[in-house]
């Protein structure tokens, strides 16, 4: 079977807790060709996590941007770990597959670009990173920083100015919510030459509509359950 690129959400979020190293490697194990990870600015510094508040994945509380680094650096994001670094995320993916950066909150365009420069200066291609966003203000500032980094437009519903808009931001791919992607989706899409990407997907039974579209790739927490299909 001809296989879309099978993306690790937050890692293998099914496997072991999301956004961590743990899950990081464990996706890469289960044979995913990208791993996607959430992050955040606190302090000169991008953390990976998901939530704008600490409750549900680890034992702290609050706000992650209002708490200082070395709290965030303290707490236990499930199984003993902590929450990471992306430069940790990056040097453990360590080229093996693609990185997807989801940015989360405010100020984070900025050094998420700067660090993917020093990675590419380091021997990285532009071409193992994707930067996505549902801020699509914070993806203006990536591609005027560096317009050779990858940009995916996270999209919510089904809006028709979708094309307009990823025309605005040179996006490479354009990412739809299972529950809305439907053939003219698609067909929008790929006419402006934008791959189409698709999250979360969790079920055989959703890969296989989805695999009858035709879409590029898919976002999993279980990303086993579609790379045993090879």
């Amino acid at each position: 079977m001809n296989l879309p690129l099978i993306i690790g959400h937050r890692g293998a979020a099914g496997h072991a807790p999301e956004n961590t190293l743990l899950a990081v490697e464990k996706g890469i194990q289960l044979g995913a060709g990208m791993i996607e990870i959430d992050v955040y600015a606190v302090e000169n510094e991008l953390v990976v996590i998901h939530d704008e508040t600490l409750e549900r994945t680890t034992n702290g509380s609050g706000y992650v941007m209002d708490r200082s680094l070395s709290y965030l650096r303290s707490l236990d994001a499930g199984a003993g770990q902590k929450i990471p670094f992306l430069h940790e995320v990056i040097g453990l993916v360590d080229r093996r597959v693609g990185v997807n950066i989801e940015l989360k909150g405010h100020g984070t365009a900025e050094p998420v670009a700067k660090l993917i420069r020093d990675y590419i200066d380091s021997g990285w291609e532009y071409s193992q990173f994707l930067v996505s966003s549902f801020d699509h203000r914070e993806l203006q500032k990536i591609q005027l920083i560096d317009k050779n980094i990858p940009i995916g437009i996270l999209i919510y519903g089904a809006p028709l100015y979708f094309l307009q808009f990823s025309h605005l931001l040179n996006a490479f791919s354009v990412h739809f919510s299972m529950d809305f992607i439907d053939q003219n989706l698609v067909d929008a899409a790929r006419s402006q030459n934008f791959c189409v990407y698709v999250y979360t997907v969790n079920a055989l039974s959703e890969f296989e509509r989805l695999h009858s579209l035709q879409i590029d790739g898919i976002f999993s927490d279980f990303p086993d359950i579609f790379t045993n299909l090879k």
